[in-house]
């Protein structure tokens, strides 16, 4: 992100939400987005999830500038590139386990076979192969966040954005989902998460925190253990 500028018009008062905010997310990073309420959070993570776009600025997701993408052109790059989890699970309460991980690659058109071989395995990974016939309100909060986890790695996103992600779970779920992400990273994806916890900031190998609507501080964290 380059000179980012987002503004929100709320009848005649104009919101500086984020004010030139400049970052760089390189590939197989951890980063925590922290900071008090208002100071844009919220904003930086649909920005980056191309749910909103800048009122000025740049921004290169992959090499791509998106900042004035068209919503179909938008949309498609938040179902093939970007993976979501959220702080409510939002997932389909019709569906069980299996068919909730294959939501994104159906939308990809992606033949029934393929996604149910992709969906199985990414239930093994998070550890759920004995709950897939399972709805959503039979499960834990914390099952049911490792099958938004698996979700959201259905279309191998460069980019997964995690919007307090631990905020519904108890201290003990909150934990094996941290540990979840812990893995995930090693082995190679990039995540960026929201979180007002600095226990679970503190897991992030870097933490970028925010203040009206600038980065106030960017700091590395050294290798875990």
């Amino acid at each position: 992100m380059q000179d980012v500028r987002r503004t929100y018009r709320m009848g005649n008062v104009i919101v500086e939400a984020l004010r030139g905010l400049s970052l760089t997310i390189q590939p197989g990073e951890y980063v925590a987005i922290m900071g008090p309420s208002g100071c844009g959070k919220s904003t930086l993570l649909n920005l980056l999830g191309c749910l909103d776009r800048p009122s000025s600025g740049r921004y290169l997701l992959g090499g791509d500038d998106v900042s004035s993408m068209e919503d179909d052109v938008l949309s498609e790059i938040r179902g093939r590139r970007l993976g979501f989890i959220f702080q409510s699970y939002n997932l389909i309460q019709q569906l069980n386990v299996l068919e909730n991980i294959e939501v994104p690659l159906f939308y990809q058109g992606r033949p029934e076979e393929e996604a149910r071989g992709i969906a199985t395995a990414l239930a093994r990974r998070v550890g759920l192969e004995s709950r897939l016939d399972h709805r959503p309100y039979e499960l834990s909060g914390g099952q049911q966040q490792r099958v938004a986890i698996a979700r959201a790695l259905a279309s191998d996103p460069i980019l997964i954005l995690a919007d307090e992600a631990t905020g519904n779970l108890d201290s003990g779920s909150g934990r094996e989902i941290m540990a979840l992400f812990d893995e995930l990273n090693a082995a190679g994806k990039t995540l960026v998460m929201v979180t007002h916890d600095p226990a679970t900031g503190e897991r992030a190998r870097r933490i970028v925190r925010l203040r009206d609507g600038v980065v106030e501080s960017d700091l590395a964290r050294g290798p875990r253990g």
